[in-house]
């Protein structure tokens, strides 16, 4: 890597901007960072009291901000795209666990729509800490440049970058090096970059640095979903760094320090005494889930097709246990005591143009270990781990990344793919030398690995006007909705869990409702109200981690230890009881556990509402991907037919007996086509939204956000 020094040297000043930096107050700042790259302007917004009142902070505050910003009709590449990164007013705090996420927002290459990606990382506490609830980037740069929030001496610089390496874990080190004093201030320093495929793909991710003292390294985490890396670069930014003086005790000034602390030592103390039994988390992060997956027939194998394999013990908890380094605090943010974010060290790349060296991989996570994994057919850990280190540096998200490439594998095993449409790759299922060599090429921007980076949706299109298969099949297995691909989770024998996918606003994201346990395994949602109900409460809770700055692993990967006696143990009440707490602590708001629920379903009816005015957010966008619901192909019926016979007999009343396979897909796929159609309506009458799915300007005006130009949007659909 060229010298640091010299890197700065190349550097050119495009503008400065001086600010008056104000202490926190109770969680928040009240001021936004405004930068249009395009004139280099930098500004400093107020936040309105209603934005307030009505956003809260995080994804509410991106999605705001976003709405004012844009056009109905703004493309992901125009200049007037943002992208906004903001934490909340819980963000940052370090007496209780998983208070250092922030939330990304941007119009979505892959999508046409909003996107918000959560993410761990340094920077959105450090942003609030040197001043500011939100940055808000518009415009474009002509050249690369390097924004810097100096969050010490209280000014925004932004510099042409020329010199700088683009793969993230080479910039994030340099970086951390370039605006520290000296090894003991990088942990004062976060980066958030994106990589070299990023500008060749719609995939594109951001990473968010921390710097883990234990280990004197540099490390990543990543907001993966929906191509906001490829704005990134579109914009011509290499790299935003915040530097501050350091973290204290209480820099959000909270009302109430004594009753955080209060439940943060109840937390941990859960933590050591019943993580080991529970979740693991703390050894082996959420790759505790891989053979958990498998067990239940969960885990997504060749495509989806199937929801196990015979080799998936090759990538047993316990195997990546071994290759995480143990003992040491693996948190993503100061005071969380999960310790989740493992990390192998010292790993020897075999591959591309890193090959021989020596890195840090952070995780896998069990979306990975099954994206970089399973789905393909590979069953080496080997691979896994070095394609999600690529994955990384080079700026795309594993799980798109994984599902693409199931796509293509089945779409290669079908003859819709051959060697001379790919390239001369061979990638039939379980060909990792051809599938990471993919990867590689498309991070230099060559040959097939362009169109890969296309995603899932532009594929099948592309593949169908080219006549290579047949339209229908590859709408059936190409896993994605609303042009986002699946995150990891069989959602076959889970009605609740294919809504938990296909209704939501951004795309099938797990961060929203993962309900396979409470819906197939216990069976504990088993009516359409029943669905409905957990399919109206469990989004609208999980919405709210986005708004305050919080990640959700601390609220259910460890329970306390009467928790399966309470009332609503899916819902983990005393964890529910200490965010509100937490929350009043912070702002001395009232506040209590329906208002938890009402302040998400504001800042969500405006996501949905936002979709519409983009020309989608309607049923027909909620529709999913035959794979997600049931057995598209003879193989996977066969492979399962004592389920789908029994099935067929108990449930749909149809005996099974004499029938061909391809009659019995037939049936079984009406029936369940048909079920999903009926949770729609449950889920839409649940949520106050017409048939259609449009909000009811009666829901808007009972949540208080009958705001004007939402009206103005809904109004013309209240009939439909």
């Amino acid at each position: 890597m060229e010298d640091v020094m010299e890197m700065k040297k190349a550097h050119e000043t495009i503008t400065t901007w001086k600010y008056n930096w104000v202490p926190l107050d109770k969680g928040y700042t009240d001021k936004i960072l405004y930068i249009n790259l395009s004139n280099a302007e930098v500004n400093e917004k107020s936040v309105p009291p209603q934005m307030k009142e009505k956003f809260i902070g995080g994804r509410g505050y991106g999605l705001r901000l976003l709405w004012d910003a844009t056009k109905p009709d703004t493309k992901w590449n125009d200049p007037e795209n943002e992208i906004n990164i903001s934490s909340g007013p819980i963000g940052g705090i370090t007496q209780y666990s998983g208070t250092g996420k922030s939330i990304c927002v941007s119009i979505s290459p892959q999508t046409n729509i909003p996107i918000d990606s959560n993410v761990g990382g340094h920077f959105g506490p450090f942003l609030k800490f040197a001043g500011f609830d939100a940055i808000e980037i518009q415009g474009k740069a002509r050249e690369d440049v390097i924004i810097f929030i100096d969050g010490i001496n209280h000014h925004v610089e932004i510099y042409k970058a020329p010199k700088e390496p683009i793969d993230s874990h080479l910039l994030a080190e340099a970086l951390h090096e370039m605006y520290a004093d000296d090894e003991k201030d990088k942990k004062n320093v976060s980066v958030v970059s994106a990589g070299q495929a990023a500008d060749h793909s719609l995939i594109g991710m951001l990473n968010f640095s921390f710097y883990d003292p234990k280990r004197k390294l540099v490390r990543l985490k990543q907001a993966g979903r929906g191509g906001i890396g490829t704005v990134f670069r579109d914009k011509k930014i290499k790299a935003i760094v915040a530097k501050i003086p350091g973290v204290k005790g209480n820099l959000n000034n909270v009302v109430d320090l004594e009753a955080i602390m209060e439940r943060g030592k109840r937390f941990n103390k859960e933590m050591r005494e019943l993580d080991d039994s529970q979740a693991e988390m703390r050894s082996k992060g959420t790759a505790h889930l891989t053979n958990i997956m498998n067990d239940y027939d969960l885990l997504p194998v060749h495509n989806f097709k199937f929801g196990n394999h015979k080799e998936a013990d090759k990538i047993h908890s316990e195997v990546y246990k071994q290759r995480f380094t143990q003992g040491v605090p693996d948190g993503c943010w100061i005071g969380c005591n999960m310790s989740c974010a493992k990390g192998v060290d010292n790993y020897l790349l075999r591959t591309g143009p890193y090959a021989g060296q020596k890195v840090i991989v952070d995780g896998p996570e069990y979306e990975t270990a099954s994206s970089l994994g399973s789905i393909m057919g590979i069953f080496n850990p080997d691979f896994t781990i070095e394609a999600n280190f690529y994955c990384d540096t080079y700026g795309i998200c594993t799980i798109t990344w994984g599902t693409i490439m199931g796509f293509i594998m089945e779409c290669y095993e079908n003859g819709i793919l051959n060697e001379e449409r790919t390239g001369g790759f061979k990638l039939n299922f379980g060909n990792a030398d051809s599938a990471m060599e993919l990867l590689h090429q498309l991070a230099r921007g060559e040959g097939f690995g362009l169109i890969a980076g296309l995603g899932v949706r532009k594929m099948k299109e592309m593949f169908a006007e080219k006549g290579w298969g047949d339209p229908q099949f590859l709408q059936d297995i190409g896993m994605e909705n609303k042009g986002l691909e699946y995150s990891q989770y069989v959602s076959k024998e889970s009605l609740a869990q294919q809504g938990g996918y296909a209704m939501t606003n951004k795309g099938p994201q797990h961060d929203e409702a993962w309900l396979i346990f409470m819906d197939m395994v216990n069976n504990q949602i088993p009516t359409f109200e029943n669905k409905a109900e957990a399919l109206h409460y469990f989004p609208m809770f999980r919405t709210w981690f986005g708004l305050q700055g919080l990640c959700k692993l601390p609220w259910n990967d460890v329970e306390p230890v009467n928790n399966a006696e309470t009332d609503e143990p899916a819902k983990v009440p005393e964890h529910v009881d200490n965010y509100v707490t937490i929350y009043k602590a912070v702002t001395g708001k009232p506040f209590d556990k329906q208002e938890m629920i009402r302040q998400s379903e504001r800042v969500y009816n405006f996501q949905r509402i936002f979709n519409i005015r983009r020309g989608y957010g309607l049923r027909k966008h909620d529709a999913q991907p035959y794979r997600a619901a049931g057995p598209v192909t003879v193989e996977e019926y066969e492979s399962r037919a004592e389920r789908y016979d029994k099935q067929m007999k108990e449930l749909i009343g149809i005996d099974p007996e004499g029938k061909s396979v391809l009659e019995k897909l037939a049936i079984t796929r009406k029936y369940r086509e048909d079920r999903y159609e009926k949770l729609l309506d449950a889920v839409y009458f649940r949520r106050g939204w017409t048939k259609n799915g449009v909000p009811k300007i009666s829901h808007l005006k009972k949540l208080g956000m009958d705001l004007p130009e939402l009206i103005e949007i809904v109004e013309p659909l209240q009939g439909e």
